[in-house]
């Protein structure tokens, strides 16, 4: 049982909550502490049981000021859930050294400690600076788990090459305690213009069924929303991600609603567009479904054709345009495959939208399931091409074009 210190937080400042895990560079994160102290920042240290074996808690209490979290069922000093208290407290949650055991919890949503628990809970800005012998480095479940943190929006500082405690040679040596508190930084001085913005995304496509095995459905695969809830998230806003069946990890700290039709879509959608500031319609909704849905599979006929009578589904689009209020920026998204620009125009006055992101999806680099895309932003006052770049750049760029025309709407309103 360490000894516990008075808390007090001080809200002037931003606050870093640091994980320390149990590996040999674990003395290393007390000089990320005094760094991150001498940029202004105020450090409260959450650490495993087993980092207590390189360094004593009393040490970081003494650095920080602050009690230093290990037992989840310890009484706390004052009156809150503490991994709660300190998972609201960070503005960044930064784990260094992070280990192999860590990262896998954490993939994996695993809170069997207070370290995992706590980063579990928040819904700040995570980063994790890995430290562990190479072997465990190059493994592919160390690997994959860092795939899966990096697609929720974790930041990872990988780690250095060089010469390792066990003597091996090779990466898996934490980075210089420098290079972390300066990407630290970053992270904590990222642009918060959103903060007090509640933003609804949709992502992904709608699946229609045929019978109980097939469905129609779309390429899209939801990138481009996931990168624009991402980015809102990580700019302030509180985030409600309404997203249909893709292979994406949900961003960390949004709110994400599962549809799959495109009634399923309109409904989510209705249930939460009048609580927003601003709807992007990014999902790719079917236009038709199956007048009649088949009760059983449906079998080859011996050659014959198989005939579908299909109806129109609800837009979407229209429907949330028709009914969004006058402060509220509605922004839809358009690809085409021709005349992309006259379509995606006509799209946004018979939508009722602010704003429409129009791509050409048969052009390379800007189609279905890739990484990046070729975007031309249209309001009703200007139109503005986008050359090729990533889709969470791209994000990003379309999120600055609404703070725009929010202000304008704020102004008119």
């Amino acid at each position: 049982m360490t000894a516990r210190l008075q808390m007090s937080a001080d809200t002037s400042k931003k606050c870093v909550v640091l994980g320390v895990t149990g590996g040999i560079a674990a003395y290393k994160a007390c000089e990320i502490l005094r760094l991150l102290q001498k940029r202004g920042i105020d450090v409260y240290v959450v650490m495993t049981r087993n980092a207590c074996s390189f360094v004593a808690p009393l040490t970081f209490e003494t650095l920080s000021g602050h009690p230093v979290a290990v037992d989840t069922f310890e009484r706390p000093a004052t009156w809150e859930v503490e991994h709660i208290a300190l998972a609201k407290r960070a503005d960044l949650f930064l784990i260094a050294p992070a280990t192999a055991n860590i990262l896998a919890k954490m993939a994996c949503g695993i809170a069997d400690d207070m370290l995992s628990t706590t980063v579990l809970a928040t819904r700040a800005p995570v980063m994790v600076a890995p430290a562990m012998n190479t072997g465990m480095w190059d493994n592919s479940a160390t690997q994959q788990n860092l795939r899966t943190l990096q697609a929720r929006g974790v930041h990872v500082v990988a780690p250095a090459n060089g010469r390792l405690a066990c003597g091996d040679s090779g990466a898996g040596k934490l980075e210089d305690v420098c290079v972390i508190v300066d990407r630290a930084m970053e992270v904590l001085c990222e642009q918060q213009d959103m903060k007090g913005l509640r933003v609804m995304v949709t992502a992904g496509p709608t699946r229609e069924p045929l019978d109980p095995v097939r469905y129609i459905s779309n390429r899209s695969s939801g990138k481009m929303g996931y990168a624009i809830a991402a980015a809102a998230q990580r700019r302030g806003a509180e985030v409600t991600l309404l997203t249909g069946p893709v292979s994406l990890d949900a961003p960390a700290g949004v709110k994400t609603i599962p549809f799959t039709t495109t009634q399923d879509l309109l409904d989510r959608a209705l249930e939460h567009a009048a609580d927003q500031d601003i709807l992007i319609q990014a999902a790719a909704p079917a236009d038709y479904r199956a007048k009649t849905i088949a009760d059983q599979k449906i079998k080859k006929q011996s050659g014959a054709e198989l005939v579908f009578e299909m109806v129109e589904n609800p837009d979407v689009a229209a429907t949330l345009g028709r009914d969004k209020r006058p402060d509220q920026l509605f922004i839809g998204f358009a690809a085409e495959t021709q005349h992309v620009q006259e379509n995606a125009q006509g799209k946004l006055i018979k939508k009722n939208l602010d704003m429409i992101v129009a791509n050409d999806v048969t052009a390379p680099g800007a189609g279905f399931d890739v990484d990046t895309n070729i975007v031309t932003i249209i309001s009703r006052e200007e139109i503005r091409q986008l050359p090729l770049m990533s889709k969470a750049d791209v994000a990003d760029r379309i999120l600055d074009e609404a703070l725009i025309l929010k202000q304008k709407l704020a102004v008119r309103s």
